[in-house]
C-alpha cells in the first residue's frame, strides 16, 4: 500500500524539455528557465503542500521568531547578517532562523530581500548556506536570481511541496545562475 506522502500525488507532466536528439538514449534539455521550471539539477517532485507533521500532529518546521523556548546554544548567530550571493553582491539580511522542532536543529534562514525591510522575504536551505563572522553566503544564486526564488504562502509553515521547490531553485542554481 503507498504511503500517505505518495498518495496525491501524480507524475509532473508539464515539464519544459526538448529531446536534443531523436535518438531515444538521448538527454534531454531545458527550453525555458530551468530553475524556475524544476527541471535537470533544480527538479522538484509533486509531493502533498502541506507542512510535514510531528508524531503529535504538530507543525515540525517554524520560525524561531515564534518559538520561546529556543536560543542559539552553539554556532554562529546569523541573525541580522547580510547574505552575499555567489557574485559577491549583497542580496539582504538575515532576519530569522527556521527551526525543526523535535531535532531541534536550524533546516532554513529568511532573508529580507528590501535592505529598508519592506517584508519581501524568501527562505535559504541552511545546508546551502554558510554562516561566517560577518556576512553569511549563498554561492549558487547570484543577485539576479534572488527575486525567482519560490516564497512560502505562509510566513508561520512551510509546507513539503514549498520545501522541495526551494531547495530545487538553490540546487539549481549551482548550474544554471549564471
Amino acid at each position: 500500500m503507498p504511503s500517505r506522502e505518495y498518495e496525491d500525488t501524480k507524475m509532473r507532466t508539464d515539464l519544459a524539455l526538448a529531446q536534443s536528439s531523436a535518438s531515444t538514449g538521448s538527454p534531454w534539455i531545458p527550453t525555458g528557465d530551468p530553475m524556475v521550471d524544476g527541471v535537470g539539477p533544480a527538479a522538484w517532485a509533486p509531493r502533498r503542500d502541506e507542512p510535514e507533521l510531528d508524531a503529535h500532529g504538530h507543525v515540525k518546521i517554524k520560525p524561531m521568531s515564534l518559538l520561546d523556548d529556543f536560543k542559539v546554544a552553539a554556532g554562529r548567530d546569523p541573525r541580522g547578517k547580510v547574505v552575499v550571493g555567489g557574485d559577491g553582491e549583497v542580496v539582504g539580511r538575515v532576519t530569522d532562523m527556521w527551526v525543526d522542532v523535535p531535532e531541534q536543529m536550524v533546516r532554513y534562514l529568511t532573508v529580507d530581500l528590501n535592505p529598508e525591510g519592506s517584508g519581501k522575504t524568501r527562505l535559504i536551505p541552511m545546508t546551502l548556506a554558510k554562516t561566517g563572522t560577518d556576512r553569511v553566503t549563498v554561492k549558487s544564486l547570484y543577485a539576479s536570481n534572488w527575486d525567482g526564488v519560490p516564497k512560502t504562502k505562509s510566513m508561520e509553515q512551510v509546507t513539503v511541496l514549498e520545501e522541495d521547490k526551494i531547495t530545487a531553485y538553490y540546487a539549481g542554481g549551482t548550474m544554471y545562475a549564471s
